[in-house]
């Protein structure tokens, strides 16, 4: 036997115990919100014992980071496979929207899981997410236009930073269906600047 396949059990073992305390806190955080979520609560819940979740996370707030980055790199995925299948202008609604309404949970688990992303990464799990989306729609030449390192920044944060602002300032009591029109009118301006500056460059 090899040892890839010696190690593959125990490591499928620890994964499944992972994913069992990721789990566990959302139900948890769902249900009771963030001031009833506890590590003891949390281990009880997933069927471990509270030694084997220290053993993966440090504290509750390490669970807290790694749950928002299992839901970023989930939205990552999603919005590529929305710029893949539809390069045009007209999926930025749909790339919006995924932003606005794509993360699983109430806006309070949403907002706990972005707080507790930022805290720990800060704009390193955004720059980290912006490099590989710029990986995974490299070399498509419809997309050339938008491949500059200072536009791509652009498109990849804009949104992103502007929902965290507004998920921020609830007082403000903005609209969802406005504030998505909003962004949409935003970020489309922008692609089309962009296209139509690739435009006369290439005339």
């Amino acid at each position: 036997m090899t040892e890839k396949k010696r190690r593959k059990p125990k490591q499928d073992r620890a994964q499944a115990t992972v994913d069992a305390i990721l789990e566990a806190s959302f139900q948890i955080l769902e249900r009771d919100g963030l001031s009833k979520l506890t590590t003891s609560r949390i281990a009880e819940r997933a069927g471990v014992s509270i030694g084997t979740l220290y053993q993966y996370f440090r504290d509750k707030d390490a669970i807290l980071a790694a749950m928002g980055q299992r839901q970023s790199d989930a939205m990552r995925e999603k919005i590529t496979a929305i710029v893949l299948d539809a390069p045009e202008t007209g999926g930025v609604r749909a790339i919006v929207r995924a932003l606005m309404h794509g993360l699983q949970g109430s806006a309070e688990t949403r907002m706990v899981l972005s707080d507790a992303l930022f805290r720990t990464g800060g704009g390193a799990e955004v720059s980290r997410q912006h490099l590989t989306f710029l990986e995974s729609i490299s070399g498509r030449s419809e997309l050339d236009f938008a491949l500059g390192k200072e536009s791509s920044f652009i498109l990849t944060h804009a949104v992103i930073y502007l929902l965290r602002a507004a998920a921020a300032e609830p007082e403000l009591a903005l609209d969802p269906d406005v504030l998505e029109d909003e962004l949409v009118h935003l970020m489309e301006s922008y692609i089309g600047n962009l296209a139509a500056r690739a435009a006369n460059y290439g005339a």
